[in-house]
């Protein structure tokens, strides 16, 4: 006898899942940022939703792509690619995961394993040869995540000034993969 499996899965973002992107990148920004940003925790969800409505329904370029992760029809984490961003990477061959984030009550359960291989795939249909993601330099659990995934350093680095006067900084590693 075999046990139920859950209903999961990964698609491509529609512009009425904007609320629920905005609701865990608020909710992970709020975690992610407390000790660098004092009103990190005031984030609120309808600060993000409008903008994530417009990336969605109006996308910069074709390339430019959002998954969601799905525990039934709700949306528990989510996933942005892209062309690479960087000025030492090839914008045609090299792509980039902007953004992968999984909502905390709901890690450890396969979403962002299947949204990396989601992202994966969907930047090899983009004929995408390389990608590339940054992450926080500290956020040893994401960074051995991704290794574990098959992502490496790429001895890049960089640090992102957060409120625009130099007091407020974070340092980031780029990691990258090649693409099959």
């Amino acid at each position: 006898m075999s046990s139920p499996t859950a209903d999961v899965s990964v698609r491509v973002a529609w512009a009425d899942d904007a609320e629920a992107i905005a609701a865990i990148q608020a909710r992970a920004w709020a975690t992610s940022y407390a000790g660098l940003l004092p009103a990190a925790g005031e984030l609120r969800e309808a600060d993000f939703a409008q903008l994530w409505r417009d990336a969605l329904t109006r996308p910069a370029d074709a390339r430019h792509r959002a998954l969601v992760a799905l525990e039934r029809n709700r949306v528990v984490g989510f996933a942005i690619t892209t062309p690479a961003t960087d000025p030492d990477c090839d914008h045609v061959t090299d792509g980039e995961l902007m953004e992968l984030t999984v909502d905390a009550d709901e890690r450890g359960k396969g979403h962002g394993s299947r949204l990396v291989q989601a992202a994966v795939d969907t930047m090899v249909a983009d004929r995408f040869t390389r990608a590339v993601t940054w992450l926080v330099a500290d956020d040893d659990a994401l960074r051995t995540f991704l290794t574990e995934a098959g992502w490496a350093p790429d001895g890049a680095h960089r640090t992102l000034d957060l409120d625009g006067t130099g007091t407020t900084q974070v340092k980031q590693v780029r990691l990258h993969t090649a693409l099959a």
